[in-house]
């Protein structure tokens, strides 16, 4: 294992300086902690929630303060570590996770540390890196043992950015289930519900019914989905209900957050249906649940928030094979380029799926 990789006092990192305001700058490399490491970071991909984020929408709790560095779908290699580090070694390959509960509130006592209580309050130990705490557009930043796993060498680290985007998906669906051979509707075709698709099929479920619209509901079949279902050209629901024989599906995945879909999702269910929530709705946006409806059917709606206990189970599925994550990357830039990086991933610029960016010059 290789003891003697080289870390600068300086690097370069995106930074925000304010609200919607940025640049690639140069800062000093951090000093980790005795449980931290000190990765290099190999491959960021571009989440949905960083351009709210980077465009300061939730400045004042995403982040809390400026200047800041913002992402949290990374993967890189260890360069350094603190005393108290035992496990992982300098040179050891890994993926991140944004989350780090303060490890002893009863939330966090039952794995469920993405709920922590002590929720923004690093005091406590508490870190979610790239929202509350400094993230990964930056060549290098610094981990707690608890929100890294190790990578075997089949994995890349482009793959391995995606953990986070699969980690979430299979969350979901651990909260819910998937029956094997059932039928599964997903609302929304885009990373997460687009990586949804790949898990259900993966856990066993017999057809997936994509719903959205053109060109990505195309890109959905071509990448596995079963059916889809143009919501622009018919009534979705109608549509599935088609599609599924009258019956509906047994499970439902909102992967979209946008307004009115989670009434959609469990009038596509069929009696004892399962509907997760897995896209985040804009702040105020509610919706009017047909009450009698749920309750004569026995619908059962869950809430689901990032990737508890998921990171090592989605490394294996993607070493393995099971889910084939790289087809999703359509767009690679490196760290001076992330401005163009953002403009194709939010103008959806070449038929943008993924977006990644290289840090330190790339595999």
């Amino acid at each position: 294992m290789d003891k003697t990789i080289l870390i600068p006092e300086v690097m370069r990192a995106m930074v925000l300086t304010g609200a919607g305001e940025w640049e690639v700058k140069d800062v000093v490399v951090p000093i980790p902690e005795d449980e931290e490491v000190l990765c290099r970071i190999d491959a960021i991909a571009i989440c949905g929630s960083d351009p709210e984020i980077i465009h300061g929408g939730l400045a004042g709790v995403w982040p809390p303060n400026y200047p800041f560095i913002a992402g949290h779908e990374w993967a890189g290699t260890v360069v350094a570590k603190g005393s108290k580090v035992f496990d992982i070694e300098v040179g050891d390959r890994v993926a991140g996770e944004a989350h780090k509960g303060c490890g002893y509130c009863i939330n966090c006592l039952k794995g469920r540390y993405t709920l922590c209580l002590n929720y923004g309050n690093p005091e406590t130990g508490h870190r979610h890196y790239g929202f509350t705490s400094q993230g990964a557009y930056a060549q290098y930043n610094t981990y707690h043992i608890k929100s890294v796993t190790k990578i075997p060498k089949e994995v890349s680290f482009e793959e391995a950015a995606m953990c986070d985007t699969a980690g979430v998906a299979l969350h979901g669906l651990e909260l819910s289930g998937v029956l094997p051979g059932s039928t599964v509707a997903i609302i929304g075709p885009g990373p997460i519900g687009i990586m949804a698709m790949k898990l259900a099929k993966a856990m066993g479920a017999g057809k997936v019914i994509m719903v959205g619209r053109m060109p990505r509901i195309e890109t959905a079949l071509e990448l596995g989905a079963d059916e889809a279902v143009d919501f622009s050209k018919c009534d979705p629901v109608e549509k599935v209900r088609e599609l599924t024989g009258g019956l509906g599906v047994s499970l439902a995945l909102e992967c979209s957050g946008a307004s009115g879909t989670i009434v959609q999702a469990l009038k596509m269910c069929g009696k004892g249906g399962k509907v997760v929530m897995l896209g985040v709705a804009k702040d105020g946006v509610t919706e009017e649940i047909p009450l009698k409806y749920t309750t004569h059917n026995e619908l059962t709606l869950f809430g689901s928030r990032a990737n508890p206990d998921v990171s090592q189970k989605v490394i294996n599925m993607i070493a393995s094979g099971r889910i084939e994550v790289k087809d999703m990357v359509t767009h690679t830039f490196s760290l001076e380029e992330t401005k163009k990086a953002f403009e194709t991933f939010e103008k959806r610029l070449g038929g943008a799926m993924k977006v990644i960016i290289y840090p330190n010059g790339g595999e």
